[in-house]
């Protein structure tokens, strides 16, 4: 609603992943390039990870658009990893346009081991790509890499790609997938954009929008520098905040966004509230505070007198409220 006030052809910070809107920085075409590297000279395998938010999707997208130029590659995009090992071969073979329902496991390897050896054997490519990698399970991980047997004297008849968030990577370091680690060919991480890049990457899209030149006009280097501060470089937080930022504008009917706008916005999306995750040792004393509350509950209880016996075991569940 805001494209005609701002002279815009289209929405500059849209969350989808558009390959269009690709800011280039050192690190995101570091990972561009080894994917692409990966899959066209069959390394076999091929891991990019990075946090949550820093472009990791969008990295995959400009990767496919690119394989998709070729008449020689046919990949399984695989972006729901919560699938048990039956259904993570039925999906893969029905994504290359092979008959999957009703068969077990190993009809499924069969077919797709055939698959394979036949485009090899056209010295075609045969990519599996998948997103949100972390949540593979050790199982799945491990039929993965028994999938990487699956290849000639002189060649990986199956490319595989793995792009998830820095879980993968421990994942990885584990000591049952040791020998998976080892088959790793290239590996790149994507880390969130610094102050420059991000002045840069909000100029860019709204180049791209049909902003041309003016970009500066509508975000100041004062306001970019509160998109930083409250973002802290990852590229979904930036576009999520900017966007909100030209709503709040427009309605203001302000040709500028200002910095307490932004301030604003992030506070509205509570950007400054962060959760650690607990530790065990963390857990471990909460639950050891509970217990003895629980146990002065009931010394308090027998004092007073109460029927509510001692011998009697209280189990408190960690969910429970507690003062």
């Amino acid at each position: 609603m805001y494209k005609a006030f701002f002279n815009l052809t289209r929405n500059p910070f849209e969350l989808t992943p558009d390959p269009a809107f690709l800011f280039s920085t050192k690190r995101h075409n570091e990972a561009l390039a080894a994917l692409y590297y990966g899959v066209r000279r069959h390394k076999g395998f091929v891991v990019v990870t990075g946090e949550v938010g820093t472009g990791k999707t969008l990295v995959l997208r400009c990767l496919l658009q690119l394989l998709k130029q070729s008449t020689d590659v046919a990949y399984a995009y695989l972006f729901n990893s919560l699938l048990s090992p039956t259904e993570f071969l039925q999906y893969i073979l029905a994504d290359f346009g092979l008959p999957a329902s009703g068969k077990n496991k190993s009809e499924l390897l069969f077919d797709l081991s055939q698959f394979l050896i036949s485009r090899g054997s056209k010295k075609l490519t045969t990519v599996l790509i998948v997103d949100e990698a972390h949540h593979l399970s050790a199982e799945i991980l491990e039929e993965i890499r028994l999938l990487t047997n699956l290849e000639t004297v002189e060649d990986k008849l199956l490319q595989i790609v793995l792009v998830g968030q820095p879980e993968l990577d421990e994942k990885l370091d584990s000591v049952g997938l040791r020998q998976l680690k080892q088959r790793i060919a290239l590996r790149a991480r994507l880390d969130p954009l610094n102050q420059s890049e991000t002045k840069g990457y909000i100029e860019r899209r709204l180049q791209i929008a049909g902003k041309d030149c003016q970009a500066s006009m509508v975000f100041s280097s004062q306001t970019i520098a509160a998109v930083y501060r409250n973002s802290r470089g990852f590229p979904r937080l930036i576009n999520t905040i900017c966007e909100n930022a030209l709503i709040t504008a427009y309605a203001r009917q302000m040709q500028s966004v200002t910095p307490s706008i932004i301030e604003n916005v992030a506070n509205e999306l509570r950007l400054d509230v962060v959760h650690s995750p607990e530790t065990q040792g963390e857990a471990e004393h909460r639950e050891k505070d509970i217990q003895e509350a629980t146990n002065a509950l009931l010394n308090l209880y027998t004092a007073n007198g109460s029927d509510f016996s001692t011998d009697e075991t209280v189990q408190v569940s960690e969910n429970e409220p507690y003062i």
